[in-house]
């Protein structure tokens, strides 16, 4: 069987992917519409392999960490989904209040990489908080297929309650100066935007690849910093109409368009990822946050 690179794989089955992982596809006509790629020595099976998240070796921050204190801790949503389990994370060692970050999961609920996520943001001196929006179901499964299958059960204005509870959970930790951030990834993107929103007094929203809001986006206090896949054409349609109504409201933002990457390119555990664009992203969006919880 050959060893898969990324570059052994045409832009149409990443596309494909992004359909499966968006629950556009059943993976029964997933699987099929693979088998037309699957020539030269590629097999459905290989591709399928390649394409799904390996969380064997991909952690950026060891969870054993000294410098780093994490656990998890429940808090209550009272108009979403009740109780609800979240990673909280804050460096062990840090003097005075800290800035505080809600990390949001993508559409399969609290992952390892985005457990992970809000450790590295942690260990860059923040107190981060990355709830699971699937805790009324059981919690995250243990693999993403069966999280998605999980979150699709569950309304997700209500998701996006649970959040927001976990912005004020943040807000009222003793260890937070008050001014709390989102960062949210894919449908975690979507939850960034909407934050902003609906939170008056968010401090800073950073959707990676999010869907839009549609109104209300006059009542948008919070400075945005938003990244986009430059191959990323079903989210990327939505942009224009939203700058737009951003410009035309006066509200502060800025975005950056990385090209030539996919959907998920900062996800470290698909062969979607992109190491430059990823790098660069968290970068900006370290120093965004810096700027504006410290």
């Amino acid at each position: 069987m050959k060893t898969l690179k990324k570059e052994d794989i045409k832009q149409e089955v990443f596309d494909l992917y992004d359909d499966y992982a968006h629950n556009r596809l059943h993976r029964r006509e997933f699987i099929e519409k693979l088998g037309a790629y699957a020539i030269g020595g590629i097999t459905v099976a290989s591709l399928m392999g390649f394409l799904m998240p390996d969380y064997s070796n991909t952690a950026l921050a060891d969870p054993k960490d000294r410098k780093l204190d994490s656990d998890y801790i429940h808090y209550t949503s009272p108009k979403g989904g009740g109780r609800i389990k979240g990673l909280l994370n804050k460096p062990r060692d840090a003097k005075g209040k800290l800035g505080g970050i809600v990390v949001v999961h993508e559409n399969r609920g609290l992952n390892p990489y985005i457990e992970d996520t809000a450790r590295l943001a942690a260990l860059d001196g923040f107190i981060t908080l990355a709830p699971d929006a699937l805790s009324p179901l059981g919690g995250y499964p243990g693999n993403d297929d069966e999280g998605r299958a999980m979150q699709r059960q569950r309304d997700r204005n209500e998701i996006l309650e649970d959040f927001i509870a976990a912005f004020e959970f943040l807000k009222s930790h003793a260890d937070c100066n008050g001014k709390i951030g989102v960062v949210g990834f894919c449908f975690g993107g979507w939850v960034s935007n909407m934050m902003a929103v609906k939170v008056p007094t968010l401090s800073a929203s950073v959707p990676f690849y999010g869907g839009q809001p549609k109104e209300d986006i006059d009542k948008i206090k919070a400075p945005l910093l938003l990244h986009f896949a430059g191959l990323d054409t079903r989210v990327n349609a939505g942009w224009p109409a939203y700058e737009e109504a951003l410009k035309t409201s006066g509200k502060e933002y800025t975005a950056h368009i990385y090209p030539e990457v996919n959907h998920g390119f900062h996800n470290i555990t698909t062969p979607r990822y992109d190491d430059d664009a990823a790098e660069l992203a968290w970068k900006r969006t370290m120093a965004f946050f810096k700027e504006k919880l410290t």
